[in-house]
């Protein structure tokens, strides 16, 4: 129960809405709540002359005088038991709350899909779309997990608790989908609980709840090593002959960002005047990332460079004014997987992958500053790079491993001639 409200009641009289005909003042009860405040009218009076506004009541003994002042005693006494009500119930409490209370209005109940909507239409121009989209696959779950739990898909946030996120983490982590998907992993289900307390934050903050059912909720990320192709497994997807246009595209689109660094998004939506002549009279990339806004130039390599000529009047890329012709990433995704078997690549490629092996492979591994990379991938933070960085020491150390057992068999093998 939350119990650190600073709660308040002044009465107070408004001088400049005084009565032209004679000198009677309106008369307010002020309720502040965490320094927020709003009058309620008394639909009372009292004469100028008669109001001490430091003791917030009228002076005289006169019968109307006390009379008076005994109203406002009772409307203080039922305002603070409007409060104690809230206080007890457990339901947010905000200034809004006691004046409907105290008026007996019905207050509107916050909830949770209330909560979605206004979360969605006011960061849909701010979030990708692609995220966006995540945030309507988390409504989606958590109306099947209502209708579950109660019968309906709707909860007011006065209700939510601790105990109502560990019965959606376990219904997400035991849920069988029916279609093709598979069953959401473990970093799956906290994706969707890390969406659900941004917008539980947003709440919070706008007093639509009173206490924060995450507070005592913590998030259990599983690490993950970031898979990218080695120097021979992008070799092999880049001599591989293919007869099938599809994925002779899709290798394309593969191979362009393994040597550009760009995402799925970032790559289908390039468009011509992306590129540019750069400060070297070279042809460079400026975009700017669809998932972070950040600004990224990108110096074309000659492998990205000669797929870009391919396909610079391929009539698909015109009619959309894009570089590339348009697909969709579930596609994509889906015929990598074919390519991979036809290039006898047992990791499960995605496009995503592409992203990891520019840092890693094509970049990094080469000797490219940390610094650089940062910068080419559109990373906000460097700390985000340096999870490539750790995969190329670990790459090292196996190398590393491999060498020592190459030396020790030579060694070995001129001991023994050495003894024959």
């Amino acid at each position: 129960m939350k119990t650190s409200n600073t709660f308040g009641v002044q009465f107070i009289v408004r001088p400049s809405r005084k009565k032209k005909d004679n000198n009677r003042l309106p008369v307010y009860a002020r309720i502040s709540v965490n320094g927020r405040r709003l009058e309620i009218s008394l639909k009372t009076t009292i004469a100028s002359e008669d109001w001490i506004p430091a003791k917030e009541k009228a002076k005289g003994s006169r019968t109307e005088i006390k009379e008076f002042n005994q109203y406002l005693s009772n409307v203080r006494a039922k305002i603070n038991g409007c409060y104690r009500e809230l206080l007890m119930s457990d339901k947010t409490i905000t200034a809004e709350a006691i004046k409907n209370l105290y008026l007996g209005n019905k207050p509107q109940e916050h909830t949770l899909q209330k909560l979605i909507t206004y979360h969605n239409e006011t960061l849909k121009d701010i979030l990708a779309q692609g995220t966006l989209k995540n945030y309507y696959t988390t409504q989606r779950y958590l109306e099947k997990f209502l209708k579950n739990r109660s019968g309906s898909i709707d909860i007011g946030l006065s209700d939510l608790d601790y105990q109502f996120i560990t019965d959606f983490e376990h219904y997400l982590r035991t849920y069988i989908p029916v279609d093709h998907q598979k069953r959401l992993s473990n970093n799956g289900v906290m994706k969707h609980l890390e969406r659900l307390r941004k917008m539980v934050n947003m709440a919070v903050k706008m007093e639509w709840i009173s206490k924060d059912p995450f507070a005592r909720y913590r998030l259990r990320f599983q690490k993950k090593s970031r898979e990218f192709l080695s120097s021979g497994e992008l070799q092999a997807i880049e001599s591989k002959q293919l007869s099938i246009d599809r994925l002779d595209y899709v290798r394309d689109l593969f191979v362009f960002s393994c040597y550009s660094g760009l995402a799925y998004i970032d790559v289908i939506e390039l468009k011509p005047e992306n590129i540019n002549i750069g400060i070297d009279g070279e042809l460079w990339i400026t975009t700017y990332r669809a998932k972070t806004s950040q600004p990224v130039r990108i110096p074309l390599l000659p492998k990205a460079l000669s797929i870009l000529k391919k396909y610079e009047n391929n009539p698909r890329s015109l009619n959309s004014q894009r570089v590339f012709p348009r697909i969709s990433n579930q596609k994509l995704n889906s015929y990598l997987k074919e390519l991979a078997d036809l290039c006898n690549i047992r990791k499960p490629l995605t496009f995503h992958i592409a992203r990891h092996t520019f840092a890693t492979t094509v970049t990094l591994t080469n000797g490219v500053p940390i610094e650089t990379v940062s910068k080419l991938l559109g990373h906000t933070s460097i700390k985000t790079t340096q999870i490539y960085a750790k995969i190329v020491e670990e790459k090292i150390c196996l190398d590393m491993h491999k060498l020592r057992d190459t030396l020790n068999q030579k060694h070995s093998i001129s001991l023994m001639a050495s003894k024959g």
